[in-house]
């Protein structure tokens, strides 16, 4: 009898110790965490405690739901981890413990394959038509640049990716974070929870609108480009292409507007192979002597924006990898869509170059002779109003979010009634910004300058900037000195380029305004 009594007291304090521990073990992890020593934050440290306790109630016997695990795995997901995409616990944003099947278990995966062509679509879009416009200024270095930002881009989305990851205290890999978002509020965190977030949200607001803007630009550019004789101005057919932009105001949803996206990847398929084949058939004229080694100081700036803005994916990199089938397989799939993506891109540039040397223009396609720049301006127009929607819905949908459904603390009244109908104000937001589009090409139609101004201002910090910084921030403790190497270098290069971008971009709009320069 005294031997149980004695066994049972022992057991009881031997469970108050590990609690206590535990307790201790988080208070610490949040204290080093407020230093700066590590990259976890109270609640991470809070996170891993209660994983603690609940393993150690598992391995005493008691039979938790939660902790049922399959004969092939251990309690926190065994050999599996996130390279099988089968992890069997991860912890959610704010370091609660969930499982993996019980999160988005019956939403469609996507292959690698089909990951690739999204990433290929994002960075293969209709902007390579301003690549010949940076070779004019940068030459060699501009073919140069062209490769260097798609391994710069590659490995930024490949360790923003990382950042989305921690070790529990089995050494097993978890996705602990879900979007660009919480990766930054986890660096501002403790002290700035939500700082992080703001300024990618804004970031990517940015980013989305300049885009919008950029295919209204582009719009009125070319039509005007292809109808010299008519009279009207670029600015009039900016109008003409905005008024008919303006029923996505009343998107819901892009259901209607994702079935023309295969359309609109063919047809700039084929824009580009007619542009390439009339190049090609030019090929005896080609002036390999205007590509020059030297470049222009005060436009070159101007190019690596241009270049960088070509590139950006960063934003949806993770929730596409959240989706894949096999997220193992998404090095693989940024290194060659990439791939495709520089060679592509540097021959359609120095090809274009080639042909029309100093004389290339903002928009490539404005050098093609008349009868077909006509047929092939029309297309890319049409392309161009139906990727509009894109952007758009997604630059609502952070608008909306922010600030009219961030779960009751929203400055202003949810856009939508209990029917799921939009009300007047949320109609009027997206009128507003359809307009604000429209006014910024009317005031601003130079497509070259507002794309490098662009990726100088968002797209540098996007993709070299943050990803480069928050993975020093929060895989400090795991990274090798080349890794830490190669971070800083691409802080210190991605700081020095969205600088020189910026301060050349705006120059170069003063200076079109000052002159009333066209192109």
């Amino acid at each position: 009898m005294a031997h149980l009594i004695r066994h049972k007291l022992t057991n009881k304090l031997t469970n108050a110790a590990h609690t206590v521990s535990n307790k201790s073990q988080a208070k610490v992890s949040g204290v080093f965490a407020r230093l700066g020593f590590q990259a976890a934050t109270d609640e991470e440290g809070l996170g891993f405690a209660e994983c603690d306790d609940l393993d150690y109630d598992y391995r005493q016997g008691v039979q938790m739901d939660v902790l049922q695990a399959g004969d092939d795995y251990g309690p926190l997901g065994g050999e599996g981890g996130p390279e099988a995409g089968d992890s069997r616990y991860q912890r959610d944003a704010t370091g609660a413990l969930k499982s993996a099947g019980s999160v988005d278990e019956d939403k469609p995966k996507i292959t690698s394959w089909e990951a690739g062509w999204n990433v290929t679509n994002a960075i293969q879009g209709m902007f390579v038509l301003g690549l010949p416009y940076a070779i004019l200024h940068g030459g060699y270095l501009g073919l140069f640049l062209i490769i260097f930002a798609a391994v710069v881009c590659c490995y930024t989305g490949k360790i923003l990716i990382a950042c989305l990851y921690e070790e529990n205290e089995d050494g097993v890999l978890v996705r602990v974070r879900d979007s660009y978002v919480d990766v930054a509020n986890a660096c501002c965190a403790p002290r700035f929870p939500a700082l992080g977030g703001h300024v990618v949200n804004v970031a990517q607001i940015i980013e989305l609108v300049m885009t919008c803007i950029l295919y209204v630009v582009v719009s009125g550019n070319l039509m005007y480009n292809s109808f010299p004789g008519l009279p009207v101005s670029q600015k009039a057919w900016s109008v003409v292409a905005t008024a008919a932009l303006l029923p996505c105001a009343f998107l819901k949803n892009l259901k209607a507007v994702s079935k023309f996206s295969l359309l609109c990847t063919v047809a700039h398929v084929i824009i580009n192979v007619l542009v390439i084949a009339y190049c090609l058939s030019r090929a005896r004229e080609w002036a390999w002597e205007k590509v020059k080694f030297y470049i222009d100081v005060k436009k070159f700036p101007i190019s690596i924006g241009i270049i960088v803005f070509s590139y950006t994916s960063q934003i949806f990199l993770p929730s596409l990898e959240g989706n894949m089938q096999r997220p193992a397989e998404f090095h693989c799939m940024m290194e060659w869509t990439h791939i495709a993506a520089c060679v592509l891109k540097g021959l359609f540039a120095l090809v274009a170059y080639l042909t029309w040397a100093d004389a290339t223009k903002e928009v490539i396609t404005d050098n093609l002779p008349s009868a077909i720049r006509a047929v092939v301006n029309i297309f890319l127009v049409a392309k161009a109003l139906l990727s509009y929607p894109l952007p758009f819905f997604a630059a609502v949908e952070v608008l909306e979010k922010s600030l009219f459904q961030d779960g009751g603390r929203a400055l202003f009244p949810d856009c939508y009634g209990p029917g799921g109908q939009l009300k007047s104000w949320g109609l009027g937001l997206r009128v507003a910004l359809v307009v604000f589009t429209l006014l910024m090409a009317v005031f601003v139609p130079h497509f070259a300058l507002l794309m490098g101004l662009t990726g100088s201002l968002t797209g540098a910090g996007l993709c070299f900037l943050l990803p480069s910084l928050f993975h020093l921030k929060l895989q400090w403790r795991n990274l090798l000195w080349h890794h830490v190497f190669f971070d800083v270098a691409i802080f210190v290069i991605g700081g020095i380029c969205a600088v020189s971008g910026l301060i050349h971009s705006i120059e170069g709009l003063i200076e079109a305004f000052r002159y009333n320069i066209q192109d």
